[in-house]
């Protein structure tokens, strides 16, 4: 209690002495939990996060507050949940075959509405230089919705290829054969450099590794070489997308420590889960589109070397709506008039207090057609979802739903990948 006081006390002087950090956001596309080494893959090579993890406080119950991107991006950038914007999905909600879906899903939203206010829009307005390279898919352009700079962000949820010339209209064709990836890290070295001496916030949801599968000719045949171990493997360019990734970000980390930019807030996640027939994420259920683990649980970690904070591995559950309010209190920003959904995390980053018990709350009234029927590690082989609700309290996971109000209750302590339903008990 008495650090809490503290904490309290002089939370305004320490927040204000470093109250503008510059921050890099780096979302991946459709990056398992389970898809990094320091996560606990022992298939994916990722040295460059492994090692920034050991620096780093890494959130093991981490969560995207959607099962598929378009919705997960809208609630990170927002700060609310998806009955708030209206983004569930990407294009109509009803997916799948009509004669297999017994309810009318709720109409759905494709782009994020002008009036809502990002956190980018706050560091605007403080401020900072701010830029989003790489994948958007909340609309047109993220040009209006607080960033300065839009490097081949559109409406499109993936690219047509990872090899130049991209067929994207907001980012230029390098040299014939030039890699997405690559290049998206390119711009961003060169945004850093030309913005270190003023607050920056550079936004980087790298496309990758949505599909299409491609990868560089040489990771693919070493990630061929390596068969399939623990799940993951059925598909050699998918390891080498998480490899050029993993080299990438080491890029970004190098060039933040050669320009000494050390009073840098780095933040690393993803916006959902993988896809469940590529790359098993045991011991959790299922994968991207599905409200089980494999399809929400994501990896994140902060840095910030100039606020010295204790590298651990914190197992508080936490969700990608708390990144807004997170920053408010971190970068001292004007809270916006409209609701937050998530909480702060600063008293659990700076002091390790613990955090109250809180629900964790994901509503989903439409349908995702399976992928793979059989091989989605859905509640059926038909739909990754159907329209239902979701909510976490403490070791508790309760799924309702609504077509045939069924329940499922586990207990994530004992049973993380939710096999024994407890709802009749």
């Amino acid at each position: 209690m008495r650090h809490l006081f503290l904490f309290l006390l002089f939370a305004p002087i320490l927040i204000g002495a470093q109250s503008t950090p510059n921050i890099i956001m780096i979302v991946v596309d459709d990056l398992g939990w389970k898809d990094l080494g320091f996560m606990g893959s022992e298939y994916y090579e990722t040295p460059n996060l492994d090692q920034l993890a050991e620096k780093s406080i890494v959130f093991t119950q981490a969560y995207a507050s959607a099962a598929n991107c378009a919705p997960s991006r809208a609630c990170l950038l927002s700060g609310q949940n998806t009955p708030r914007h209206g983004i569930y999905t990407v294009g109509p909600s009803e997916r799948g075959k009509s004669a297999n879906r017994k309810l009318i899903p709720t109409v759905n939203t494709t782009s994020l509405a002008d009036e809502i206010v990002t956190f980018a829009e706050l560091l605007q307005n403080k401020g900072y230089t701010t830029a989003s390279m790489g994948k958007w898919h909340l609309g047109e352009s993220p040009i209006t919705q607080g960033f300065d700079l839009n490097v081949g962000g559109s409406k499109r949820g993936h690219p047509p290829t990872y090899f130049s010339p991209y067929r994207n209209p907001n980012l230029p064709d390098g040299p014939k054969g030039e890699y997405l990836t690559d290049r998206l890290t390119d711009e961003a070295i060169d945004f850093i450099a030309k913005n270190q001496q003023a607050p920056f916030f550079l936004y980087l949801p790298y496309f990758t590794i949505h599909t299409p599968l491609q990868g560089k000719d040489s990771l693919v045949a070493h990630y061929q070489n390596k068969g399939i171990l623990g799940g993951q493997g059925r598909n050699p360019n998918y390891g080498a997308m998480v490899s050029t990734m993993d080299a990438n970000i080491g890029r970004i980390l190098q060039t933040i420590e050669e320009l000494n930019l050390h009073n840098t807030l780095f933040i690393f996640t993803s916006d959902n889960g993988a896809l469940a027939y590529l790359s098993s994420q045991a011991p959790l259920r299922a994968g991207k589109g599905s409200y089980y683990e494999g399809g929400i649980r994501v990896p994140l970690l902060f840095y910030w070397p100039a606020r010295g904070w204790s590298p651990r591995a914190e197992n508080t559950p936490v969700t990608n709506l708390d990144l807004y309010p997170t920053l408010i209190d971190l970068i001292a920003l004007p809270k916006p008039e409209q609701v937050l959904d998530g909480i702060s995390l600063t008293r659990l980053l700076e002091l390790e207090t613990k955090l109250p018990n809180r629900p964790l709350v994901w509503h989903f009234p439409i349908y995702l057609q399976a992928y793979r029927p059989g091989q989605d590690g859905s509640r059926d082989d038909l739909f990754r979802t159907r329209p239902g609700s979701v909510m976490r309290y403490g070791r508790w996971k309760l799924h309702e739903y609504f077509e045939d109000g069924g329940l499922e209750l586990y207990n994530l302590k004992k049973d993380p990948g939710e096999q024994q339903n407890l709802a009749t008990q």
